[in-house]
């Protein structure tokens, strides 16, 4: 997650890298800036246990009536329904392997696009928050957040056929040969 932190930083998109017990605190800070007025996008991703606490992250966010832009899960293992306050969800998991489809909350009426990444045997529950290709789809889907939070017009179709994209469609062995 450090490698994608630092390309959005690149792209001038403020990112913080933490262990998935610091969520609590992350939340305390998320709710105390919107107290002070920073409208801008809220972004949460995680990997594993920290799939899962993303979600919890973003109900706690709808107690206190904060949408979140975006949530990325990646192999989250018995997750719970995403809320309604998320904008978009996008969970990549392996199915036979680790994670699930997520399901939405009642009232939910926002997008969400689970991500079968078993057909690449160089994902693993291990290295799925390592793929470039996941890296990529992510980024993808941060910068459309962004600018959608900003008013701008999404430049990347992508964002809203990232399930068909090109990547998804060819296994990695055949792009090798």
């Amino acid at each position: 997650m450090d490698g994608l932190a630092d390309e959005l930083k690149t792209k001038g998109i403020k990112a913080q890298v933490a262990g998935h017990l610091y969520w609590s605190t992350a939340l305390k800070e998320i709710v105390r800036d919107r107290a002070a007025g920073k409208t801008g996008p809220i972004v949460l991703v995680g990997h594993s246990q920290g799939a899962n606490n993303v979600i919890d992250m973003a109900r706690s966010l709808e107690g206190n009536k904060i949408s979140v832009d975006l949530l990325v899960t990646l192999a989250p293992f018995m997750q719970d329904p995403v809320p309604a306050n998320v904008v978009r969800a996008v969970n990549f998991y392996q199915s036979p392997g680790w994670g699930a489809p997520l399901t939405t909350d009642r009232g939910f009426h926002g997008k969400l696009s689970n991500i079968n990444v078993s057909d690449d045997w160089t994902i693993a529950h291990v290295s799925i928050d390592k793929s470039a290709r996941i890296h990529a789809e992510i980024s993808r889907e941060i910068v459309a957040a962004v600018q959608a939070k900003e008013g701008v017009e999404q430049a990347s179709p992508l964002t809203a056929t990232a399930p068909q994209s090109s990547q998804k469609t060819l296994p990695p062995q055949a792009q090798a040969q």
